[in-house]
């Protein structure tokens, strides 16, 4: 899949716009669960993992799941992530940037931060899909850093940084 290849419903989709409220949602469910900035590989990679709709649909309910088992009965996740990684981090990066320059987050050299007022606490409104997607990037922010360090979930994910 690269952007041109995108159908028109993909790109409205994919729209920096968006992807910058994805990625802002990743670090906001990081910041509540560790009071810290948020590492700029786990928004991007909850990111990504947000915009897949098979990733999505096997989430589990709750951060208490390990990473390890989780991914040990979904195989299918490490294939989605080898396959669909490099085309959407290139939908993930232009929003990372529009997310920066509009202010929404900040980078410094600890990780990304939401800044303040920056977002609903709560995820409402918008079609079904948006909704899904967020609420799955704001639990990604949470649920990946569980495992250990950034490279380790990186590696267990298939992916590189």
């Amino acid at each position: 899949m690269t952007l041109p290849d995108l159908s028109r419903e993909e790109r409205a989709l994919f729209n920096p716009a968006f992807a910058a409220l994805v990625c802002a949602r990743a670090v906001q469910g990081h910041t509540q669960q560790y009071s810290a900035p948020c590492p700029l590989p786990v928004a991007v990679t909850a990111s990504v993992m947000a915009f897949q709709p098979s990733i999505r649909s096997v989430l589990p309910a709750t951060t208490g799941t390990g990473l390890m088992g989780w991914l040990d009965a979904n195989e299918a996740v490490r294939i989605a992530m080898g396959r669909n990684t490099g085309p959407l981090a290139a939908v993930v990066r232009p929003g990372l940037l529009f997310a920066l320059q509009g202010d929404v987050l900040r980078l410094d050299g600890a990780g990304l931060t939401l800044a303040p007022r920056a977002l609903a606490k709560t995820v409402k409104g918008g079609t079904e899909q948006n909704t899904a997607i967020q609420k799955a990037a704001f639990l990604l922010g949470r649920w990946l850093p569980s495992t250990g360090s950034v490279g380790t979930v990186l590696t267990l994910l298939g992916v590189q940084p």
